[in-house]
């Protein structure tokens, strides 16, 4: 295949530079600028890196312009309709959806580690009473590297894969401890008896007293959540697992990392913020239509949450997925109807509005997501570890693909400087 380039050409001595062009499955093509610096002795400034490709990577698609999402070719709403939470870690780590033995063999290993060490419930309960779950999820899963250092060499691919497992088994665990932790409840065992999603929700809301059951209906819906929430590319928290385990940091640091990168409110806490906004309109009083008003007037600083995304310029795909769910899910709890009432009719007056059509702001994942956690009785402050729980496997897959990466270096930014000149240190 001939190699493609562009030349850049330098106006202010007129030497010309040539530059592959990197082309993938989908989407725009690439400048690569690894010779740049060597040939014209520039670097490029791009804050944020939105317009820099970090990696390489065949896991996850996104085209925001017309509301594409798929993961290993696969598009997010057939797995969202087809697949199950565990199907989609499966097909996120190894690439393929698995043969029935495969996923037999997969669940089980899954299920064989979704205790832990009892130190683990000790360490938990070493934090102060009112502590923050996402400060324990954070503070516990970089601790994991301390218990299970049995299997810490990066460079030992079967060693990264137990990881991987120890991990996606293990979140629910340990976030359902946090939980319990911070309503100071009793602990809650793992039940390997029951699905993967039963397994969360037994541990997070049983009590020894009495038999906990199950809700086939909200068992759906956190299953759905959890796998529109699998991964989402080179988003902030994926690209600090990467540049962590770039280092070489184990998995359980790296992924501590992206956690706590998860934890800024303009990453995790957007479905927060929406169920935040909706109880401040309905206890203000203000119709939709003064809504909708207030967030067109440039001098108000009120924002709608929830709407708009920084990928997406279309629908947000998950969106639309997630919405049906919301009915389905009121329904048969009974749960914040006034609330998803409210939702309903702002995403109506919004898609019927010139000013957000014209923009683009279309509702997105956050809109609906913080509703159904709403309606499954889950507090706004494990709002976003719930997020963690369901995106740790995008986390690992990456992690695990970098290291199988021939191109992978540590991750170094350059940076434009900008302070003072050099200068004597006065007499």
């Amino acid at each position: 295949m001939t190699k493609k380039t562009i030349t850049l050409t330098d106006n202010t001595n007129g030497n010309s530079t040539e530059l592959e062009l990197l082309e993938g499955t989908h989407g725009p093509g690439c400048i690569s600028l690894s010779g740049l610096y060597k040939e014209t002795g520039y670097f490029t400034y791009d804050p944020g890196y939105s317009m820099t490709g970090s990696c390489k990577s065949s896991i996850t698609f996104i085209n925001g312009e017309e509301g594409i999402l798929l993961h290993r070719g696969y598009p997010i709403d057939q797995l969202a309709e087809k697949s199950s939470y565990l199907e989609v870690c499966y097909l996120l780590l190894y690439g393929a959806l698995p043969a029935e033995n495969e996923f037999s063999e997969f669940s089980s290993t899954i299920k064989n580690h979704t205790m832990v060490h009892e130190n683990i419930r000790d360490f938990i309960n070493g934090f102060r009473y009112d502590a923050h779950p996402m400060a324990m999820l954070v503070g516990t899963v970089g601790a994991l590297s301390s218990f299970y250092h049995d299997s810490l060499d990066i460079n030992n691919p079967k060693h990264r894969e137990i990881s991987a497992h120890r991990l996606i088994a293990k979140l629910p665990t340990i976030a359902s401890y946090c939980y319990r932790h911070h309503r100071g409840l009793p602990f809650m065992y793992p039940d390997n008896n029951v699905g993967y999603v039963e397994n969360f929700m037994q541990m997070m809301f049983a009590v020894p007293a009495q038999e906990y059951v199950h809700s086939p209906v909200a068992a759906k819906a956190l299953e759905i959540m959890m796998i529109l929430h699998a991964d989402h590319e080179q988003n902030a928290s994926t690209s600090t697992v990467r540049l962590a385990g770039s280092s070489g940091a184990n998995p359980f640091a790296s992924i501590a990392a992206g956690i706590a990168s998860l934890w800024g409110p303009a990453h995790g806490g957007a479905n927060e913020a929406v169920i935040n906004m909706l109880e401040a309109i309905e206890q203000s009083g203000e119709t939709i239509e003064t809504t909708i008003a207030r967030a067109k007037d440039k001098n108000d600083p009120f924002r709608l949450m929830g709407f708009g995304h920084r990928v997406y310029k279309n629908f947000d795909p998950r969106a639309k997925i997630i919405a049906g769910l919301c009915h389905e899910l009121l329904a048969d709890l009974d749960g914040d109807q006034p609330l998803f009432n409210l939702a309903l009719e702002l995403e109506q007056a919004t898609l019927n509005d010139e000013y957000f059509q014209e923009r683009k702001l279309y509702p997105n994942v956050d809109f609906y997501s913080g509703i159904i956690l709403r309606a499954l009785n889950i507090p706004m402050n494990m709002f976003t570890v719930m997020f963690a729980m369901a995106r740790t496997v995008g986390w690992i897959s990456h992690w695990m693909e970098m290291h199988n990466d021939p191109e992978y270096r540590i991750g170094r930014p350059r940076q434009i400087y900008t302070g003072h000149a050099k200068r004597d240190y006065p007499s």
